[in-house]
């Protein structure tokens, strides 16, 4: 007995092998983890300490990092991503990471939020500081 193949099976069939193909995909610029740790152009120079303000930071967009020196010779590095939905933070500014899309506020020191909506604090990032020249580790 021959049965008739619908159009939800064949489409059911077709989402399957789209979900299927893209399980191979790999992210090369990331290490395929969606970590900017291990993304970021193999270690390369980020940033100059001289660029980084004291009590401020500056903002990585492209790498997903943002970088403070909360005091003089200090350094820190956090996810740009902020952790309210996934907006990616703008500038740095008195004293706190500012996320544009809700207002999120985050602080300098240790990316604690200082004023929501966001939930919790930004992701530590790792950075190595040597001959003042900043790099993602």
């Amino acid at each position: 007995m021959e049965t008739a193949t619908t159009r939800r099976a064949v489409l059911a069939a077709a989402a399957g092998t789209a979900a299927l193909a893209s399980c191979g995909k790999s992210d090369h610029t990331s290490g395929g983890t969606g970590s900017t740790q291990q993304g970021a152009g193999g270690g390369g120079v980020l940033a100059k300490t001289s660029d980084i303000p004291v009590g401020g930071g500056k903002v990585f967009a492209a790498e997903k990092v943002v970088v403070t020196q909360p005091e003089a010779g200090t350094f820190k590095a956090f996810s740009a991503i902020c952790t309210h939905q996934g907006c990616t933070v703008k500038d740095v500014s008195n004293g706190t990471i500012n996320c544009p899309c809700h207002g999120s506020k985050y602080r300098v020191a240790d990316a604690s939020v200082a004023s929501g909506p966001a939930p919790r604090p930004l992701a530590p990032e790792r950075i190595t500081v040597e001959n003042q020249s900043i790099r993602l580790a």
